[in-house]
């Protein structure tokens, strides 16, 4: 993990999982899609339908922790905008969306009410453009 974290090298990625795990499902998928087509058999169906059952409980095994960090986030990031965010900025609080609130976690609390405000204006039209915009990183390396 590197020890200074910004923009261009926050994103995680797991060997097992990004580089092997998932290119050999695929390899498998095509495999078997194919013998399907060419050898149609209750053998073939059947293990298409098991690699396709693989290849959905492997994107499943990624998405389902990835919807609980970003709600861990969400509340995260709602917390501490009370505290680094004026008063009469707290009733907007809500108005910014999930994924508005995980391109700003990466803003320290200087740079914080700033690009909240940018954002709640409409500047930004998504999370990379939030994260692009963050001049003073503030890292996290629990991230999923």
């Amino acid at each position: 993990m590197p020890n200074t974290q910004h923009y261009g090298n926050h994103t995680k990625l797991v060997p097992g999982f990004h580089y092997i795990a998932t290119p050999l499902l695929i390899a498998s998928l095509a495999w078997f899609g194919l013998r399907v087509i060419q050898e149609p058999s209750l053998e073939t169906g059947f293990m298409f339908v098991l690699v396709l059952y693989v290849a959905f409980n492997h994107a499943f095994t990624r998405l389902f922790p990835l919807a609980v960090q970003d709600r861990l986030i969400r509340l995260e990031e709602r917390l501490r905008l009370e505290s680094v965010l004026d008063e009469d900025m707290w009733h907007r609080i809500p108005e910014l969306t999930t994924s508005q609130l995980i391109g700003l976690r990466f803003a320290s609390d200087d740079e914080l009410p700033g690009l909240v405000e940018r954002t709640l204006n409409g500047e930004f039209s998504s999370r990379k453009a939030i994260k692009q915009a963050v001049r003073d990183w503030r890292p996290d390396h629990e991230r999923v």
